[in-house]
């Protein structure tokens, strides 16, 4: 079931941020796309009543059970550090864009 949801929000969203409300470096990839002007859905695990079993399926479906988990375009991108590395290779920009959480004009 939360597999389901787990892909159900992936597929339906550009961009996707498994989040804790709590994290810092949840916090900061959330910002980080903020300041881009990204459009994104936040999911955060510790508010949703099936947050534990998503993460578990999660964890499953990509190997990697910490959060922040940011799906772009269906593919699952990573944590904070992995976010952070791609923005800072100039990668993330054109990742948004081509999903369509950047309207071109703002890029």
């Amino acid at each position: 079931m939360a597999m389901t949801k787990a892909k159900e929000l992936v597929s339906s969203n550009a961009v996707v941020v498994f989040s804790k409300s709590y994290c810092p470096y949840c916090q900061s990839v959330k910002q980080l796309l903020n300041q881009l002007g990204a459009k994104y859905k936040a999911v955060e695990l510790d508010i949703e009543s099936d947050g534990s079993e998503l993460q578990s399926a999660l964890g499953e479906w990509t190997g990697q059970r910490t959060v922040p988990n940011v799906f772009i375009g269906g593919k699952h991108i990573g944590g904070c550090d992995d976010t952070k590395s791609k923005n800072n290779k100039g990668e993330l920009v054109p990742l948004l864009t081509e999903a369509g959480a950047l309207s071109k004009s703002s890029a």
